[in-house]
């Protein structure tokens, strides 16, 4: 008997009226928007403008959950095109599945478009998003615990997920949640992409090629212990050799960059500081006329200063300076002269 175990929820819609909120898409909005913003804080803070990570996102998002839903619609054709299927089920998007090897290499084409409308290196654009890509799949993995679909294989462990389904040939049971070590493993990798980018300054997009081998090393062992139809190669299920195939590319990515494009981007968006630089060159403008004003003040005072003062002192100065001619005294005029005859003779002599 389990002692305890992770329940399942026993519907994975909710109706608001006659709005219905399905988990799965919940939780993927919700991702999308910690993407933007985390993504939004880190641009900002490799010196690009406010609002470009989400005017990119626009064209990224949408490109990504049709490249998501084409990847997995085209691997598991089987329940959309087989006998007894509905083909229209392959446009419910909102009943989940979603392939993320399709939804980042569609969105990577829609952050492109983007990025060239907006004149931004793509590369840079990708290493501020990466870390919020992986937060979006850690809240994404939440939308398989509404739907109960994509667990592993059967176990007792207290964490345990407990299925109740019996849809498309699920067995109630209590099983691996594997959707938990994902999004467990993603929220790792996050902050191996913070850490990592900060220590080694990471730029050219080698963050975001770190953030794809983490993601598949441990998408390589999660996709293991599913059981879950899939197809298999050489005893492999297919996410597997696409992980380990996407890995090999990312690490030699991060070489070869690495190699020929050391350090990180010096601008990352042309004319983002331009604001910045146009309001110091006003203010140092500002300054400088306000110093020269003051100084021209200064002058101004200072003559006006000496002047004064010129015409205070100057009947001092001549008293002082004035000569035997100048003196209306008798006595004075005498002694003027007596000293003048005696330097006289001094010549002389």
């Amino acid at each position: 008997m389990e002692l305890a175990f992770i329940p399942s929820p026993s519907r994975g819609v909710l109706h608001l009226g006659p709005i219905p909120l399905r988990g799965y898409a919940f939780c993927i909005i919700i991702g999308v928007f910690v993407a933007v913003w985390l993504g939004n804080k880190r641009w900002i803070a490799r010196g690009g403008r406010p609002g470009t990570v989400a005017d990119i996102a626009v064209w990224a998002v949408p490109f990504g959950l049709i490249g998501g839903r084409l990847y997995h619609v085209i691997t598991d054709y089987q329940l959309y095109f087989s006998e007894g299927r509905d083909w229209v089920d392959a446009f419910k998007i909102w009943e989940g599945g979603l392939g993320i090897w399709g939804a980042i290499a569609f969105g990577a084409v829609g952050a492109w478009i983007g990025a060239r409308r907006r004149g931004v290196p793509m590369p840079a654009y990708a290493d501020a998003v990466a870390p919020g890509i992986a937060l979006a799949q850690a809240i994404g993995r939440w939308g398989n615990w509404f739907n109960q679909e994509l667990y592993g294989k059967a176990t007792d462990l207290p964490w345990a997920v407990e299925i109740t389904s019996t849809a498309d040939g699920r067995l109630p049971g209590t099983y691996h949640p594997t959707f938990l070590y994902e999004s467990l493993w993603c929220i790792g990798v996050a902050l191996l992409v913070i850490w990592a980018d900060r220590r080694f300054t990471l730029g050219h997009g080698r963050a975001f090629a770190l953030y794809v081998a983490a993601y598949c090393a441990g998408r390589f062992w999660i996709e293991y212990m599913r059981v879950d139809d899939a197809h298999h190669i050489l005893g492999l299920r297919l996410n597997n050799w696409t992980a380990l195939f996407v890995f090999l590319l990312a690490v030699l990515y991060m070489v070869l960059s690495a190699r020929k494009r050391p350090g990180r981007e010096a601008v990352v968006e042309p004319g983002a500081d331009t604001s910045a630089d146009d309001a110091g060159a006003d203010g140092e403008k500002d300054a400088k006329q306000d110093t020269g004003a003051a100084s021209a003040d200064a002058g101004t005072d200072d003559a006006d200063d000496a002047d004064t003062a010129g015409k205070t002192r100057g009947p001092d100065l001549t008293k002082a300076t004035g000569t035997a001619e100048d003196t209306d005294d008798p006595e004075d005029a005498k002694d003027a002269e007596a000293v003048k005859d005696g330097a006289d003779s001094a010549k002389k002599g």
